[in-house]
């Protein structure tokens, strides 16, 4: 009688054991999917919109600018695209945290948390 009262207690136990195991699966299958959803959802939004090209071409035009600077030999092209750059250190922090968001955003870049915390140091 013992004996059938232990396994009784042990099984429950490793039902139990199992049951949470199997809820945990099933929340990180859940998330897994939630989270592809929420792209596939973001790319057809995406899919007629001209804001990413926007930002590329906004985000490269300073590197194409020094490169034609540099193969024309026009050192004030180079010294003027610098200049802005350090003007936009200008901006305020909220600002550019609202731009680093657009941006990660835009790409569907995940962790722009981790993105701000990198600008703060």
């Amino acid at each position: 009688m013992v004996l059938n009262s232990v396994a009784g207690v042990g099984k429950t136990y490793l039902q139990n054991k199992a049951a949470v195991k199997a809820a945990k699966h099933e929340a990180t299958m859940s998330t897994i999917q939630n989270n592809a959803d929420w792209e596939s959802i973001m790319a057809d939004a995406s899919a007629a919109s001209w804001k990413d090209e926007y930002l590329v071409i906004l985000l490269t035009s300073p590197v194409i600018a020094i490169m034609y600077g540099a193969m024309t030999d026009d050192p004030q092209l180079i010294e003027r695209v610098q200049f802005g750059l350090q003007t936009l250190e200008l901006l305020p922090d909220w600002f550019s945290y609202l731009l680093a968001v657009a941006v990660t955003a835009s790409f569907g870049i995940r962790g722009a948390d981790k993105l701000m915390n990198l600008r703060k140091k």
